[in-house]
């Protein structure tokens, strides 16, 4: 076959309409894949992979041209079929319009992507990523026993920790990075999601005494590596690898060192191998509880880092670390006793003069004036001072703003909080504090933007779903969303959280109060079903259901529910006069059991423990809860007297008119003159500072 027979044969057979058809539709669709993928997160990978099948289709497209031809009867091999007929047969002009709308639609991709990229070169040169920045990712396990990973775990961050006392340095908190892989397919993303220019990936492998630690520095702006090295050592040098890798990156990064900040880069936190390893199983189980504010987890936290000290008494860092977590435990689950508070202040006294320039250690002074006695001025001085020696402090921020929300002052809470966040931007309670704050607030759309992005970062987190929960409800009072919200949140979570019990819900927790506001008092009963797992759970589950009944107006199972509940909860305030969460449980079993006076008492005590000028959270929180009582016991124009000055104050969490409208705790005095002019009144929208 000749040259021009081949041609003409090429163009018989189709082969140029296919070719061309082809081309622009494959064009078409890698538009679609580079402009459109991105948008929805789907990995580079799939359009490189897409890319390719495209190019090796073609040469495949062209041989089944060739080699085929469509016809009225179906699709036949060319040598089959009749090429006078064929020429005959009407031409059509299908491919032709597959051609034009593909073009067309090709070309405005290609155009949307190219503004789109000029607007993103905008954005990205307006707020360029510093080049003194770092993440430092979690750190792949390669041991032989996939349970050493809480080793990899502490290597990453003593590295991180060091990194964070560097002034010149912008790092990112490990809560953050603890939510990538060790090697992420895309890291341009990463940079920018974290807001740094500069990662580290590593990975250990442990074996007997030794251990072998391989890190590498990349340029995540340019995806190119700045330097990398395996370090093979004795379990006992692990303390000078950590030194030597915070070293070499702070180096590579021309980063300024104080004498100071060399000395702290320098420094180990023990001498002790098995009294580390000990600490970092207890790291470990910490945040398996800071996420899920379980009893049992904080417990199991705190015996690895109490067998770290007793292995090495002088371990500063365990001992402010235990301290930490006994807090917290204090905080959110059960109140310490007097006696266990005098145990803590001894621990964290000397944690901080064994190592007085550890920000750890004053991060631990700091929440024991904190949650330990609300004493604020000590608290912040104490945080401040964590903050000079470690000023990549994510945690040292994050406390100091909500110390400042304590003091009502909401715009310094909300900055600090909003910092905190740059440096750990991925802290799913940081971002639901925010939410809660805003909340408080009455600015419902910035408390509702907070709280989404807590749960997306972390779907489980308990204190973004408490807030987006309160957001909710507090400023439409439409409840179809709220409900479908919890259908997202583990069933076993009742949202209960003892830092904050001020009104009826904190009794019967937020998941089944939820219940209460929509009137399904079967599904709230339902929350509390089942055996109770401690004492704890045991007072939380017999006050909960008394005062579920209770708003139901189901006064007899209210007064026997109520029964079981009393002797319990007046034996623990006995022991505690002053738990909060107990004595506000106790005053609606005496509802329950028709102790009005006794209810009243309580409420009333619980103002005075603490009103809102000694804590602007829980002090409206408090305050709600006495006008909740005084609704219940026959006194309207108290009630209504309290919540006209709530209305006057950020305390968006426990009271709003929208809220007002629909919860059935206000019932007795829903038709009360006065209750009904606050429903047509107006609230404080925004801060009062």
């Amino acid at each position: 076959m000749d040259l021009s027979n081949f041609f003409a044969e090429l163009k018989r057979r189709n082969v140029y309409k296919v070719a061309v058809a082809y081309a622009v539709v494959g064009w078409l669709l890698v538009q679609v894949a580079t402009q459109v993928f991105p948008f929805f997160e789907i990995p580079n990978w799939a359009v490189r992979l897409i890319v390719l099948l495209i190019v090796i289709g073609f040469p495949v497209a062209l041989v089944i041209a060739w080699a085929f031809e469509l016809t009225p009867e179906g699709i036949k091999r060319t040598e089959d079929v009749d090429p006078i007929v064929a020429a005959r047969a009407p031409t059509k002009h299908t491919w032709i319009y597959v051609v034009v709308v593909g073009a067309a639609l090709s070309a405005a991709l290609f155009f949307l992507g190219r503004c789109t990229a000029g607007n993103k070169s905008a954005v990205t040169s307006g707020n360029e990523l510093p080049a003194k920045s770092i993440a430092v990712l979690p750190f792949e396990n390669l041991s032989d026993d996939k349970n050493a990973a809480y080793f990899a775990d502490g290597i990453q961050d003593e590295i991180l920790t060091k990194l964070a006392s560097i002034a010149d340095l912008k790092v990112i908190s490990r809560t953050s990075t603890a939510k990538y892989k060790s090697k992420p397919e895309d890291l341009k993303t990463v940079s920018q999601q974290l807001g740094v220019a500069n990662v580290l990936e590593g990975s250990v492998q442990k074996a007997a005494d030794k251990v072998r630690v391989n890190v590498q520095l990349i340029d995540a702006r340019a995806d190119s590596h700045l330097w990398a090295k395996t370090y093979d050592r004795d379990m006992k040098d692990v303390f000078a690898i950590q030194s030597e890798v915070a070293q070499e990156i702070a180096d590579s990064l021309k980063a300024k060192l104080s004498p100071a900040e060399v000395s702290t880069v320098a420094s180990a936190p023990t001498r002790d191998t098995a009294a580390y390893d000990l600490f970092l199983k207890g790291e470990f189980e910490y945040r398996f509880a800071s996420a899920s504010l379980r009893p049992e987890r904080y417990d199991q936290a705190a015996a690895w880092y109490e067998q770290a000290i007793a292995r090495d008494p002088n371990f500063a860092i365990a001992i402010a670390h235990l301290v930490i977590c006994r807090l917290n435990r204090h905080w959110f689950v059960e109140n310490l006793t007097g006696a266990q508070l005098a145990e803590i202040k001894d621990m964290v006294e000397h944690a901080v003069s064994l190592a007085p320039r550890a920000a750890d250690a004053q991060v631990a002074l700091g929440l024991y004036h904190y949650f330990g006695f609300r004493q604020y001025q000590q608290a912040l001085a104490a945080f401040a001072r964590a903050l000079e020696l470690q000023p990549n402090s994510a945690s040292a921020l994050e406390y100091s703003g909500y110390v400042h929300r304590r003091l009502g002052e909401w715009k310094l809470c909300v900055a600090e909080l909003t910092k905190a966040l740059e440096l750990d931007p991925r802290n799913a309670d940081a971002a639901g504090n925010l939410g809660q704050t805003y909340a408080l607030m009455r600015q419902w759309t910035e408390a509702e933007h907070g709280s989404r992005n807590a749960l997306a970062i972390d779907p489980h987190d308990v204190i973004g779903m408490r807030a987006l929960l309160l957001t909710l409800t507090n400023s439409s009072g439409d409840l179809g969303n709220a409900l479908q919200l919890l259908k997202s949140f583990p069933p076993d979570e009742k949202i209960v959280t003892t830092s904050i019990s001020g009104t009826v819900a904190s009794v019967a927790g937020e998941r089944a109060y939820t219940f209460v506001l929509a009137r399904d008092f079967d599904a709230a009963l339902k929350v509390w079903d089942g055996p109770a797992t401690s004492e704890i759970d045991l007072r939380a589950r017999l006050a909960a259901r008394a005062t579920v009944r209770v708003i139901a107006g189901d006064l007899a199972a209210a007064k026997a529910d109520g029964e079981k509940a009393r002797e319990v909860l007046e034996k623990r305030v006995r022991d505690r006069p002053a738990e909060l969460i107990s004595l506000r449980q106790l005053s609606w079993v005496y509802v329950a059991v028709g102790q009005n006076t006794d209810a009243l008492r309580i409420a009333q005590q619980l103002s005075v423990l603490l009103p809102p000028e000694k804590d602007a959270l829980l002090g409206a929180g408090t305050l709600a809860g006495l006008a909740e009582i005084k609704a219940r016991v026959g006194a309207p124009s108290d009630a209504v007297s309290i919540l006209r000055r709530l209305l006057s104050m950020p305390a968006g969490e426990s009271v709003s008119i929208a809220r007002l409208k629909i919860d059935p705790v206000w019932d007795p005095i829903r038709n009360d003159p006065g209750f009904q002019q606050l429903l047509a009144g107006k609230e404080l929208i925004g801060p009062d500072k």
